[in-house]
């Protein structure tokens, strides 16, 4: 008898049908011969909704307290989902993460998981119950508080779920077919990938892809999970994420596909004393608010005037107590002036076969020049190109890149549910 982990995100439980319907694709897959354990989000646009709430209440929402009402929409998923399998006719557990074993730090909004005791869903599942586990969610042992893991992070319950129960495969259902050379909502014309390498994945994750969750990935890398992404809408084979020792046998092309990411801000902070050690003591301070850095340019000091201009980029939800902390000390950094951006989009170009082609970068900035784009910064890896552009012509600029790329397919990708959001 295999073992599944089953995870359903918010769109594909967004309403009584929809939960009946995930129901019923769960019961057979347990009729099949399985054994199922699921991960599920909160309903819909549930999480969005709570977040909009907390600040309705409150200018900063305490991140304990904030933890504590962002949970309750899993709870409410998980509940729902184990009743109606229960009016199916078969044995359904629901677990919150902490009553699932699902041990985390003490951070509160990005959590990481320290380890995972899953007593009780293996017990539920040697009496022939199915185990429905609240993702996103965990308990801290050293604070004894409820703890979240951060936006996506229903995918890293379910593949910390798989690696703990030694499950065959971990099936993330979303509201499209599988993994999409571009976001079908912005690319109409993106197609399905088949199989792409974890390395791709991550690189893709990391540049704003949705899909799937970096945090995710990496532990599915990292333990050797099997995951297969797919659609709670059809029955449809979806993509495989594949470790990179089964790479040998992938074909490795130019580029697997391209990402957007709206959630960025920039940080500049003009004329700092342009000294061994002063971007140290900057990012010192970063560090030290917990705030996750992307991007980073030096410039250049203009001869003669001993100082130069620092830009990074982080996530909008960081930028407040990153500013707060740079204002504190600019006395001490001796920066003339701190410049907030919050209107700057990212866009990713990902491939394992950049390692062996010349020209990509080329193609690219022409191709941005072209449509009259311009670049603002731009990092590198060895399979990863990302440059940073203006919000409002990151849409464009994906479609642009997707044409120029030769990834575009025949027909549109169908969406079958949800905002995106």
């Amino acid at each position: 008898m295999s073992l599944i982990v089953m995870k359903f995100g918010g769109s594909s439980v967004g309403d009584a049908e929809s939960i009946k319907r995930v129901a019923r694709r769960i019961v057979e897959t347990q009729q099949a011969g399985n054994q199922v354990v699921v991960a599920v989000s909160a309903m819909g646009d549930t999480t969005d909704e709570l977040i909009d709430l907390a600040h309705e209440v409150s200018g900063r929402p305490e991140p304990r307290e904030l933890d504590m009402l962002l949970t309750t929409g899993e709870r409410i998923s998980m509940a729902l989902l184990a009743m109606a399998i229960k009016d199916l006719g078969v044995d359904a557990r629901s677990y919150t993460g902490s009553q699932a074993g699902m041990i985390t730090d003490a951070r509160h909004g990005s959590a990481r998981i320290v380890d995972v005791t899953p007593g009780r869903v293996r017990e539920a599942l040697d009496e022939g119950a199915i185990a429905i586990v609240a993702g996103f969610q965990g308990f801290s042992r050293d604070s004894r508080d409820i703890t979240t893991l951060g936006r996506g992070g229903s995918d890293t319950t379910a593949v910390a779920l798989a690696a703990a129960l030694n499950a065959e495969v971990c099936e993330i259902y979303t509201d499209v077919e599988g993994v999409f050379t571009a976001d079908p909502r912005v690319v109409p014309k993106a197609q399905k990938i088949g199989h792409i390498s974890s390395e791709e994945m991550l690189e893709l994750a990391a540049g704003g892809a949705k899909v799937l969750h970096i945090r995710a990935v990496e532990y599915a890398r990292r333990h050797g999970v099997k995951l297969h992404v797919r659609s709670s809408f059809t029955h449809n084979e979806g993509s495989w994420v594949v470790n990179s020792a089964e790479g040998d046998n992938v074909e490795e092309p130019i580029v697997a596909g391209i990402a957007g990411d709206l959630s960025e801000a920039k940080i500049t902070l003009i004329g700092v004393p342009d000294v061994p050690g002063k971007a140290a003591d900057i990012f010192e301070l970063v560090a030290h608010t917990g705030a996750n850095i992307d991007m980073i340019v030096q410039n250049i000091s203009a001869a003669g005037t001993g100082v130069t201009d620092i830009s990074f980029t982080l996530p909008k939800v960081e930028g407040d107590k990153v500013l707060d902390v740079l204002r504190a000390e600019q006395a001490s950094i001796g920066n003339k002036e701190l410049v907030y951006d919050d209107a700057i989009g990212k866009l990713t170009v990902v491939g394992a076969g950049m390692r062996s082609s010349s020209g990509v970068s080329a193609r690219l900035f022409r191709a941005l020049s072209d449509a009259g784009i311009n670049i603002e910064m731009i990092s590198t890896s060895e399979i990863r190109i990302s440059v940073v552009t203006r919000a409002d012509m990151l849409a464009e600029a994906m479609r642009v890149i997707h044409t120029t790329f030769e990834l575009d397919g025949d027909v549109d990708a169908v969406v079958h549910a949800g905002t995106g959001r």
